[in-house]
């Protein structure tokens, strides 16, 4: 009996037959796909052509976070600097961009900010007016985020006042140093000399390590140096879509490529400054790129990313790596977010994201 045809509302008519011959040649191992010898090396598929389509904003998410997914690309993102001059102008522009909002981030999330320093590294303590009683004798430290190069003074504190606000935690920001005066490892050092000063004074298994994109990378990392270092561990850590492999490799990094309405591309701005970040070191190296490194021993991790981040693979494949090592790891994944999106400023996600992360502080805090 001839196969019975399947209309599609496409137009194609694909018969009983074909479909059950390419649902079975899925599920073919690559090394006994028709046509290849047996022992042949694996075949390799050509890149695959994506047409050109419209995105439209998901109504899957709240009204503000519409707004944000649907905003232009960042005026500059493809701006690549070419002088120490051109980076440092950047990084004053960064921090002039949010200062106008960090008062009203400060009184409606009921927050103090006092600038301050540890072990000779400027800080920012970020304080909730109300502190939980059960949060009274732990703290976090928060490394920023900005691609190593963006964000100084207090602009880079504005992720720890959404911890202090969201999730009631006394946290300690580093404005560590940045290039172009200060390549790795300067970023690195500043972080540990202030964990290394407060894990001395308190209970490192009540004290946590959070940050997102180069401050998720640098949380990684500060992991990685304090078991090589022999230095206490923190008894949880919340790494951010992290940076987590300068090398540019990832299937997202191709796959959200102009997606992502925050980063856009690894060809703008922010391929760039991974080398200028490195100042010279190998990309592989894993206090650069942590996912290179030794994930045995690590403590427990909640990472957080969203559907339309570029740095969504770092954040799964440091996820699958962290597990691999029998680490307790949790993943949440915002619908339609680009990089970092989370951290925008009295959206419902943003607040969603937080109270999450609180939890998974509190459950491993002490």
């Amino acid at each position: 009996m001839p196969d019975r045809p399947s209309n599609h509302g496409d137009g194609h008519r694909l018969s009983r037959r074909a479909l059950m011959l390419g649902s079975m040649a899925a599920l073919l191992p690559v090394d006994a796909a028709p046509g290849q010898e047996a022992g042949a090396a694996p075949l390799i598929s050509a890149p695959r052509l994506v047409p050109a389509r419209s995105l439209p904003v998901p109504g899957t998410v709240s009204p503000p976070l519409q707004a944000v997914i649907g905003a232009p690309y960042p005026t500059g993102w493809d701006a690549i600097p070419t002088s120490p001059e051109a980076w440092r102008a950047l990084a004053a522009q960064s921090s002039a961009a949010v200062a106008p909002h960090l008062p009203a981030i400060r009184e409606r999330l009921g927050v103090t900010v006092e600038p301050s320093r540890i072990a000779g590294v400027n800080v920012f303590i970020v304080t909730p007016n109300d502190l939980p009683t059960a949060n009274r004798d732990r703290l976090l430290v928060h490394v920023h985020g900005g691609g190593y190069v963006l964000y100084p003074g207090e602009a880079g504190a504005g992720e720890a006042m959404l911890m202090a606000g969201y999730a009631g935690y006394k946290t300690v920001s580093v404005d560590y140093r940045m290039p172009p005066d200060h390549p790795f490892p300067a970023a690195l050092d500043d972080a540990m000399a202030v964990w290394r000063d407060l894990s001395g004074r308190q209970d490192p298994r009540r004290m946590g390590i959070f940050g997102s994109s180069a401050g998720g990378g640098l949380t990684l990392a500060m992991v990685l140096r304090a078991k090589a270092e022999g230095l206490p561990l923190p008894g949880a850590i919340a790494p951010g879509t992290p940076w987590a492999d300068l090398t540019g490799a990832g299937d997202t990094l191709q796959a959200n490529a102009y997606v992502d309405n925050v980063l856009v591309s690894y060809a703008g701005w922010v391929g760039a400054a991974a080398s200028l970040y490195a100042g010279g070191q190998r990309l592989t190296d894993p206090l650069l790129s942590p996912i290179f490194g030794d994930f045995q021993g690590f403590p427990p991790a909640i990472l957080t990313s969203g559907t339309r981040d570029l740095f969504l693979s770092d954040t799964v494949r440091v996820h699958r790596k962290l597990r691999q090592a029998g680490v307790e790891a949790s993943l949440q994944v915002f619908e339609g977010q680009s990089h970092a999106q989370f951290l925008t400023p009295f959206v419902p996600e943003t607040e969603e994201a937080f109270r999450e992360i609180a939890r998974f502080f509190a459950r491993h805090l002490g």
